[in-house]
């Protein structure tokens, strides 16, 4: 008997419970498809590391240590979205978010260190600062809203500062958030037509793109002068939000041993992670 006698049947076609063939439904959202596969793979990572960030906050609690994390960077560079998937499922009474605003008048007439000391964690706390007290050096410092003395005293008490801070106990992460110019030129357009991320964008972000190379020569300066051998800088290449939400998520998880940990998890990619070498002196 040959195969023309006995031909392979033909599955039947895939159709909707509505009767409507599935080849007719997606033609012309292949794309908005793909997009939500690639998400779907993204949260099939994310969620894993996200159940390990509680089997860590568990252990914040049960030994009462005192955690803190820096999220510096450029301006839309993703800090805020790498926070929130951060403490998406910690306890808000256990993983407390800091991003002060402006100072008022009688902070810029009180020590520096004043207004962020009053936030550091105590026993069984995790608390993550969006920009902390290296807006001096930084965003300050750039912007003309402090003088280059007041920069030099940051850096005179600095050391002291965060020597003071990991001898009380507290366990200090520092991560720099890096973005290519041109990602950053696409996110603040976003902010501007997106009506639900126009709150994002400030007067400072608007002048980012103009003082772009200031911030370049500010950022060289200050990662150089405070990437101590106790509280050194952790790098992470943010043009893909994704990635490095992932991998700083990943590079937490790793300081610590705490119970269940699944070190096959751990992995980091070290086109993510990386070092002060690597970012002093990129354009």
């Amino acid at each position: 008997m040959t195969d023309q006698e006995n031909p392979t049947p033909v599955p039947a076609p895939l159709v909707s419970p509505d009767g409507i063939p599935f080849e007719e439904l997606i033609q012309g959202r292949e794309l908005e498809i793909m997009k939500l596969l690639r998400e779907q793979d993204y949260l099939n990572i994310l969620t894993p590391l996200q159940q390990e960030l509680v089997k860590l906050q568990q252990w914040v609690v049960d030994q009462k240590l005192k955690l803190l994390i820096l999220f510096e960077g450029r301006d839309a560079a993703g800090k805020g979205g790498t926070i929130k998937r951060f403490t998406e499922f910690l306890s808000p009474r256990i993983c407390r978010v800091v991003a002060l605003e402006k100072p008022t008048e009688l902070e810029k007439h009180s020590w520096y260190f004043q207004r962020y000391i009053a936030h550091l964690p105590h026993g069984g706390e995790m608390v993550l600062f969006d920009r902390s007290w290296y807006n001096r050096p930084g965003v300050e410092r750039v912007m003309g809203f402090c003088t280059e003395a007041q920069v030099e005293e940051f850096h005179h008490q600095l050391p002291c500062i965060e020597r003071m801070i990991t001898e009380s106990g507290i366990h200090l992460v520092k991560f720099w958030f890096s973005v290519e110019r041109i990602s950053q030129e696409k996110r603040f357009t976003s902010r501007q037509t997106n009506p639900l991320k126009t709150w994002k964008l400030s007067p400072v972000d608007q002048e980012a793109q103009d003082h772009w190379e200031d911030y370049s020569r500010a950022r060289d300066d200050m990662l150089q002068r405070t990437n101590f051998p106790d509280t050194p800088w952790t790098v992470i290449r943010s043009d893909s939000k994704k990635l490095a939400r992932i991998n700083s998520i990943r590079y937490l998880l790793r300081q610590f041993d705490y119970p269940g940990k699944n070190e096959e998890l751990l992995t980091l990619d070290p086109g993510i992670v990386q070092g002060v070498e690597d970012e002093i002196g990129r354009p």
